[in-house]
């Protein structure tokens, strides 16, 4: 790999800097280069670095945080790494496919359509990789935390670690280990952990020796710790007492876009409901979002050796069996995937990539149109250094959306905390319905006003 160059205009950066800027994403990568950093829990219910990392240059912690402007983008990463052609919105990519695992229960046990965890247990089986870093359900009685990551060295292991987990996680603890322990490993996360991953692997010979795969799941935003505690809220659940978490119940009979929360308490009794039916369960509104997000623009983990994805169009997002897109962009991944199908264990079919990327078509917009409105907002602190240009040349309807799902992100967080610390739930409950079908008259033109601002100002979408 090639000698790590600064980025054009950009300095040494401190963790404290990147916290206060409202850029840290939680991954954990800074604390590998100081023996008395770890990571906490903030307010918020995200992860954040604590520790003085004293002798160290800020430059040296800077380049290894996904977020910094003095680290490399993905397009510099991704160009080192592949020689896959490059595209517009999925980054470098060699070939792109719809469609499940065929054998087994991996489709069944998995949100989606199961190639995650089967191309994982496949680098398992095959020996071409002694471990997997992957996120595990861990329970909260013991340690505080629904999940954290977690080493699996058998495919039966590995499937402790299969559906979604919308939880705030760190690379840390798995990062210290994998440097502790020869091997060669895998690491599946979601794209800014993924590029945390490889920007380590380069500061680092020992990372770049041992982690030698990388899986990447295409993300939409990170949630909050605190995203359950409203679960538990609004289902009539003391939050003391739930012990699983599942934000995906899967139901083959219903569409796969219909997502479920479901909770199980101490007692072995369950509570469940649609998350169309919770005060903050449209997704893309913004409720419990990490801030930090509003600034990322890698929706399909472009560093990755290969991303998969929730296939968003019919007739798949219909089928609750569950669906997968495939991004392959590394020859091995490739291969492993053709040979897949050749045996039957697979069924994908090849489709383009402008396939793939438009059944991320509203992520691509929140991350590209978005968040070049985003960029031209007054900011605190650090500025960051985006890929995509600064553009307020937007419809007011558009700008009115980004600047409410910011504004949602906030209060959120805050109204939420004031609900728990003076026990009045309707101070949380009472601000999100209304705001929520505030968002969602803008958004996708529902109820009165949103037809009304259909015919005064027509949704744009660019």
């Amino acid at each position: 790999m090639r000698p790590l160059p600064e980025r054009q205009g950009a300095g040494g950066l401190s963790p404290d800097q990147i916290v206060r800027s409202d850029l840290c994403i939680g991954c954990g990568a800074c604390t590998l280069v100081a023996d008395d950093s770890a990571m906490r829990w903030d307010r918020d219910g995200f992860r954040k670095p604590t520790g003085s990392f004293a002798g160290r240059t800020s430059q040296e912690v800077a380049v290894r945080c996904p977020m910094s402007p003095s680290a490399r983008d993905e397009d510099q990463l991704a160009a080192d790494l592949f020689p896959a052609p490059q595209h517009p919105r999925l980054g470098r990519a060699l070939g792109s496919y719809v469609g499940h695992v065929a054998e087994g229960e991996w489709r069944a046990n998995a949100s989606s359509g199961g190639l995650t965890s089967w191309v994982a247990a496949e680098l398992l089986r095959t020996g071409t990789v002694d471990a997997v870093a992957h996120v595990g359900p861990e329970d909260p009685a013991n340690g505080g935390r629904f999940f954290g990551y977690t080493l699996s060295r058998s495919p039966q292991e590995l499937s402790r670690g299969a559906k979604s987990r919308y939880y705030p996680v760190d690379l840390a603890a798995i990062l210290k280990t994998i440097k502790a322990e020869p091997g060669r490993y895998a690491v599946i996360g979601v794209p800014c952990f993924i590029k945390a991953v490889n920007l380590a692997r380069r500061a680092d010979p020992v990372l770049a020796e041992r982690i030698t795969h990388t899986l990447g799941l295409f993300c939409g935003h990170q949630k909050s710790a605190h995203l359950v505690d409203s679960f538990a809220m609004q289902l009539d659940a003391d939050m003391a007492r739930v012990r699983k978490v599942d934000y995906r119940l899967k139901d083959a009979g219903r569409p796969a876009n219909w997502y479920r929360a479901h909770l199980a308490l101490d007692d072995g009794s369950t509570r469940a409901q649609d998350w169309m039916h919770l005060a903050d369960g449209d997704w893309g509104a913004g409720f419990w979002q990490n801030p930090a997000c509003n600034w990322c623009d890698d929706v399909t983990a472009e560093t990755a050796d290969i991303a998969f994805g929730d296939a968003w169009v019919e007739p798949y997002s219909s089928d609750g069996r569950g669906t997968n897109v495939v991004v392959v962009r590394s020859p091995a991944m490739q291969a492993l995937i053709e040979q897949g199908r050749q045996e039957g264990r697979l069924a994908l079919d090849a489709v383009t990539n402008d396939y793939v990327a438009d059944t991320q078509a509203a992520g691509f917009r929140h991350r590209r149109q978005g968040l070049a409105y985003r960029l031209t907002w007054s900011k605190r602190g650090l500025r960051p250094v985006k890929r995509v240009a600064p553009s307020a040349q937007l419809p007011w309807r558009r700008k009115t959306i980004y600047r409410l799902r910011a504004a949602i992100t906030r209060m959120s967080h805050r109204l939420f905390a004031l609900a728990r610390r003076t026990g009045r739930p309707a101070i949380y409950l009472g601000w999100a319905r209304p705001t929520l079908k505030l968002y969602q008259a803008l958004a996708w033109g529902a109820g009165p006003l949103g037809r009304w601002l259909d015919k005064v100002a027509p949704r744009a979408k660019a």
